[in-house]
């Protein structure tokens, strides 16, 4: 029973471990995509995630997404997706 807890104890210390995240080294600042950017992009924080082109993408209301849903409906995108994505075997 000992030897269980002892396992246990040490594949979840190793499990862990395994996921802490390294510290940049002193002076470093990590740039995602810094060389791809221009110099007109905002700023970022630390850590932010930034896409690939490096400009910052505009979040949608609900009147813009409920219209680009119409408008696959009307266009059928979203029958084909019903058919070959989603269809079940």
């Amino acid at each position: 029973m000992k030897t269980l807890m002892i396992a246990t104890m040490l594949s979840v210390a190793a499990t862990t471990s395994a996921f802490a995240q390294t510290a940049p080294a002193q002076g470093s600042t990590p740039q995602p995509y810094a060389a791809q950017a221009d110099a007109n992009t905002t700023a970022v924080q630390n850590g932010a995630w930034v896409p690939p082109d490096g400009q910052a993408i505009a979040p949608k209301t609900r009147a813009q997404v409920y219209q680009e849903l119409v408008q696959a409906e009307q266009d059928g995108q979203l029958a084909y997706l019903n058919s070959t994505v989603y269809a079940h075997p």
